[in-house]
């Protein structure tokens, strides 16, 4: 039992890292449109899969291991590979490399925080976290067609150094599970409506299975922690 237990925030964990694979093939095959709503996705699994972990008591190394390598992936290159074709492409070899630096910055702040994890604040973050940093530069690139590209690389370059910058972000770890992912639900929810809406593609079909999960799970969580509220009141 505690190994299927265990496999549950795991199984998270790996569609997460699926939603960053399967971005980059869309990426590649000029549809960026799907590959930056894939990352989002990858956003919404991100943020259940700790939480998921610490409601089952089945934290772990390996659960931490797995949640870096899937990050890279999904926070770093794909958002990386997004920006190349959107803004990087057009200076060639040079955009490559400049393109690849955001997964390396994305790659030594996972290290750094996997090593300080015992020693950091639930309150805060040192640095932006690569998921932060990987989703606003995808957002930066569904909107491309509003802004200037200018833009673009100036919060490409911006966010690469806030990755391993020592500045400290609030953390969200401390809110509410039903209140966290109501913001979380309610902000991907927008996003996606207004890139639906103004230039319709056929979305990945387990987008649709995807957000319905999510939000059951969200309320789910919200009933059961006013119940719980109830009985000790009672």
């Amino acid at each position: 039992m505690l190994v299927l237990r265990a496999a549950i925030p795991n199984a998270f964990t790996l569609s997460n890292l699926l939603c960053g694979f399967l971005s980059i093939l869309f990426a590649a095959n000029g549809d960026y449109r799907n590959a930056g709503i894939l990352v989002l996705i990858g956003m919404m699994l991100d943020s259940m899969d700790g939480r998921i972990a610490r409601m089952l008591k089945v934290q772990s190394e390996m659960g931490k291991e797995l949640d870096s390598l899937a990050d890279i992936v999904t926070f770093g290159v794909a958002p990386a590979v997004l920006v190349y074709y959107y803004s990087f492409a057009i200076y060639g070899l040079t955009g490559m490399i400049v393109a690849g630096l955001f997964p390396l910055f994305g790659a030594y702040r996972l290290a750094r925080f996997n090593i300080n994890a015992s020693k950091s604040s639930m309150n805060y973050f040192r640095g932006v976290p690569i998921t932060a940093a990987g989703g606003i530069l995808t957002l930066l690139t569904l909107i491309h067609d509003w802004i200037p590209n200018i833009v673009i690389s100036v919060s490409f370059t911006a966010l690469c150094f806030l990755m391993v910058s020592r500045i400290r972000i609030p953390s969200l770890k401390s809110i509410p599970l039903p209140k966290y992912g109501t913001i979380v639900t309610v902000f991907l929810g927008i996003i996606i409506f207004i890139i639906f809406k103004t230039k319709h593609q056929e979305f990945p079909y387990f987008i649709y299975i995807a957000i319905p999960l999510y939000i059951a799970y969200i309320s789910y969580q919200f009933m059961k922690n006013k119940h719980l509220k109830q009985d000790k009141l009672n």
